[in-house]
């Protein structure tokens, strides 16, 4: 009789504990997280001229808008970033406000802004540049941006 109270009251315990776990994982696995996250590790490998990892943000089925431009791609853009990092040059580095992030099943809206710092034969210059991101879920459960739309803000 001992041995089968102490069973239920181990079962107890350990269901008892279930949700706490399972809210632990559900925190961790915050799409919201995982996107700002993804983000703030692209700023980081760009200022850090980590060209391996350059495209990694983005879908290879990204089309994206900037201001006053024709849509591009992704094999566009993971040129020019390649190109940009690779001008020894001049030094670009970028700085990251995220205005908010909306997740809805398997996509999320960024709302932000980018600050890029370029300096070239000693000067300086710093634009913002406001957008939408629209992240989609893949199928390795990774969330890469799959549209965006962009332009600069004006001075």
């Amino acid at each position: 009789m001992a041995q089968h109270v102490l069973r239920i009251a181990t079962v107890g315990v350990v269901l008892t504990a279930l949700p706490c776990t399972l809210n632990a994982a559900t925190v961790n696995n915050d799409p919201a997280s995982t996107i700002r996250s993804a983000l703030e590790q692209w700023r980081v490998d760009f200022n850090a001229r980590r060209t391996e990892h350059i495209c990694d943000l983005f879908a290879p089925d990204l089309r994206y808008d900037f201001y006053g431009a024709p849509e591009r791609t992704y094999p566009l853009l993971c040129a020019r970033l390649r190109h940009a990092l690779a001008d020894t040059t001049q030094s670009l580095g970028y700085d990251l406000k995220i205005k908010e992030i909306i997740v809805s099943g398997d996509l999320a809206i960024v709302r932000l802004t980018w600050r890029s710092t370029l300096t070239k034969s000693g000067k300086q210059e710093t634009h913002d540049e406001t957008g939408l991101d629209v992240f989609g879920r893949q199928p390795d459960g990774s969330w890469k941006i799959i549209r965006y739309i962009a332009y600069p803000d004006k001075d």
